[in-house]
């Protein structure tokens, strides 16, 4: 079993999947987790690159994300 940590940035990125119901979402939805201001936007798209070296997002084109299964199953309980 693969236990990872994640920073709260993260866990809003992640969030943002169950909010809107959906497995797959464009980065102005991800933005949502972050805010308006350029210097958030870049921490939101930090946020995204490390959800993908950890398996839980694929860049899927264009700037389009999704959740992989190990993403899936962050929220299952």
């Amino acid at each position: 079993m693969n236990i990872f940590t994640l920073d709260p940035l993260s866990t809003r990125v992640l969030g943002i999947f169950r909010l809107f119901d959906r497995e797959s979402l464009d980065l102005h939805a991800l933005f949502e987790a972050g805010g308006n201001e350029t210097a958030e936007r870049t921490e939101v798209l930090d946020a995204v690159e490390g959800l993908v070296r950890q398996g839980l997002l694929e860049a899927q084109g264009g700037d389009f994300y999704g959740l992989t299964e190990k993403g899936k199953r962050v929220f299952r309980v």
